[in-house]
């Protein structure tokens, strides 16, 4: 048994979105650092191809997850975790300033959490 599985659900969902999440974000912007001077087609062949990563992890962990949480709860879970990633990536990667509206964005999300949650 491998050590993903004999986890609890949540914590096997979590950890595979977040995974998931760091391959998306390079797959999305990471090509804004390192290809911003190639044709743009080539940043499109090249993301697409870290994408198909992302999807390896991301399908399993939208499979495990629904096993617990419904379809919604999956969603708002991943735009958490998606800004959890992308707010570092940005700006440890991208060197972007960190702005006030990461935590207007953050305390949104939260108020969704709490509202697709609340029922459990």
């Amino acid at each position: 048994m491998s050590i993903l599985t004999s986890m609890p659900i949540t914590a096997q969902t979590v950890l595979l979105l977040i995974a998931s999440n760091v391959f998306m974000t390079f797959a999305w912007y990471g090509h804004l650092k390192n290809l911003a001077t190639s044709p743009w087609y080539v940043a499109a062949l090249l993301s697409w191809g870290i994408a198909l990563f992302e999807y390896l992890l991301q399908v399993p962990a939208n499979r495990i997850g629904h096993q617990q949480f419904s379809v919604g709860q999956l969603k708002i879970m991943q735009e958490v975790i998606t800004l959890a990633v992308f707010v570092p990536f940005a700006m440890i990667y991208l060197k972007e300033p960190l702005k006030l509206d990461y935590l207007w964005a953050a305390l949104c999300i939260t108020g969704a959490v709490y509202f697709i949650f609340r029922n459990g």
